[in-house]
């Protein structure tokens, strides 16, 4: 029951949000033209970084492609212009997309680059975007990767691919073998931009040996669920996931059920279920909407046998990956972004505070979950609380058992590293805390697009991001979080487990959150999205 609360109220809540506009360009020169196994693009020259929008990495996914596995590229004769970013993917005008277009011709990628000109081949960071499984765009200027380009020399990649219904309907209950997959394309999807990488980043000055892919909330479980994919392994050297552990994916019934109800919603029957192909995506979305609504989960990756022969992360870690790096982490007081829009969050006492609890744990683990966290809570106040515990049931607790998982399967050896952010931002007189999305503006080191986050640039916020770029840099390099502007930060073990906390200074603590930790480990990890 309480799984389902959760799943319901994070169907949009876990994506990424208030993220800056993404749609304008930077001012720049045409620059140079790179060719890639598809064709010929040209770029542009802006503040010093080469910038390549909008390139297609798979051919339009209308039609007769939607929920088939992604095909390559149309190859083109000639020079196409990368300047602007490519169609998003279907999905509703929200904060989470930009004003440009919105289709299923959305398998786009965009680069920033330092310049192929010179002999060193860069490290390359693969960004997956927040919103879920179901929203989002990589041209969210929160992503903008020219700082990062120019502060380490790395090659920074975005991508657009398919979401929600148009990514994750499984029909091989209906369709058969051909559309075994048809659960996992959104998925599929990922993998055929981690080959393209393979393929074409050389062009652009990234080493194709050295690629980690990495994302925020939804952003996060793509790269959860990449580390056990079949189809991933072998595509990425390192990895980061950040507020977003996915330790569950769909059974074959949840996946079922969803789509037996899509049909029911179109009044398609079973056996006519390919004509889900042909139905305008703006309606397949609206019905889609509704269908979620009634279930309580979304349309996100499942069991289908192939791709994922089990849950990616329980019983077990995925074996494949057990030796490539691993940073993972939260923020303090994720769920004060999705939930901090409710003025009655700040107003409630402890009764009211108890009450709301009941959305998140078991009635009766209430009173022990107020006394637990306030011992922790430096301002006492019941929102923050609340915000804290919220956060451990959908956020922390999955992430603690990543790592956990990690652990017992390299043991000593467990290239893993965990973090958790506790800076405190003074937007909206500091009742937001430490939010879901705080990490973005420090470790994109974007912090000037995102004054609804962090409020204006000062020391803090520039010793925030020294602090985390510079981390998320080291880590795609050589595989290691390490630098000299932090305090030792050893891998994680269930000894003594170790947490990076990013605040000014950032310190380094062992089992940090001990009761709240022990506390929230009797409830099961939850499936279907937090």
């Amino acid at each position: 029951m309480f799984e389902r609360r959760l799943s319901r109220r994070g169907l949009v809540g876990a994506a990424a949000m208030l993220l800056a506009a993404g749609g304008a360009r930077a001012q720049g020169v045409e620059g140079r033209v790179v060719e890639t196994s598809e064709g010929r693009y040209r770029g542009r020259l802006e503040n010093g970084v080469e910038v390549f929008r909008g390139m297609r990495y798979g051919a339009d996914t209308a039609g007769p492609g939607r929920f088939m596995p992604p095909r390559p590229p149309e190859k083109f004769a000639g020079v196409r212009d990368a300047f602007d970013f490519g169609d998003q993917a279907p999905q509703p005008r929200t904060i989470l997309t930009t004003p440009g277009p919105i289709s299923e011709d959305c398998l786009r990628i965009n680069v920033w680059t330092p310049g192929a000109s010179r002999a060193a081949r860069w490290p390359v960071m693969l960004w997956f975007h927040g919103g879920g499984f179901e929203a989002g765009t990589g041209a969210s200027g929160l992503y903008d990767g020219s700082n990062m380009a120019r502060r380490g020399d790395v090659v920074v990649v975005t991508i657009n691919h398919r979401l929600n219904v148009c990514g994750f309907c499984d029909l091989s209950d209906y369709l058969g073998a051909e559309f075994v997959q048809s659960g996992n394309v959104g998925y599929l999807d990922l993998v055929a931009a981690m080959r393209w990488v393979r393929e074409n980043i050389a062009a652009f000055g990234g080493d194709p040996g050295n690629v980690t892919i990495y994302g925020q909330s939804g952003g996060g479980r793509k790269v959860s669920v990449c580390y056990a994919g079949a189809e991933a392994n072998g595509l990425f050297h390192k990895g980061i996931v950040q507020s977003g552990s996915h330790l569950r994916v769909h059974t074959p019934e949840q996946a079922r059920a969803l789509t037996s109800a899509l049909l029911k919603e179109l009044d398609i029957a079973p056996a006519d279920a390919r004509k889900l192909q042909s139905v305008p995506h703006e309606l397949l979305g609206a019905t889609q909407r509704r269908v979620i609504a009634a279930a309580g989960y979304r349309f996100e990756p499942v069991i289908d046998g192939v791709s994922f022969k089990a849950d990616p992360w329980l019983p077990n870690a995925p074996r494949q990956t057990a030796k490539v790096p691993l940073m993972l982490g939260t923020t303090q007081t994720e769920l004060s972004n999705q939930l901090g829009r409710d003025p009655a969050i700040f107003a409630m006492d402890e009764a009211a505070l108890k009450a709301r609890l009941a959305t998140t744990i078991p009635p009766e683990a209430a009173d022990e979950a107020v006394r637990i966290f306030r011992a922790s809570t430096p301002s006492g106040s019941t929102a923050e609380m609340f915000f804290k515990i919220a956060s451990w049931r959908a956020y922390i607790t999955n992430a603690t058992t990543m790592a956990e998982q990690r652990h017992a399967q390299n043991g000593a050896a467990n290239p893993t590293w965990v973090y958790q952010v506790t800076w405190r931002s003074p937007v909206q007189g500091g009742r937001r805390f430490s939010e879901h999305t705080i990490d973005l503006p420090f470790m994109f080191d974007n912090v000037a697009r995102a004054p609804h986050l962090t409020g204006p640039e000062t020391a803090q916020t520039r010793a925030m991001t020294e602090a985390m770029a510079n981390a998320w840099l080291a880590f795609a390099r050589k595989g290691d979080p390490n630098h000299a502007g932090l305090p030792r930060w050893p891998t994680y073990d269930v000894a003594t487990r170790p947490v990076m906390l990013f605040d000014t200074p950032p310190t380094v603590a062992n089992d940090p959150f001990r009761e709240e930790r022990l506390f929230m480990a009797r409830f099961p990890a939850v499936r279907g999205g937090s």
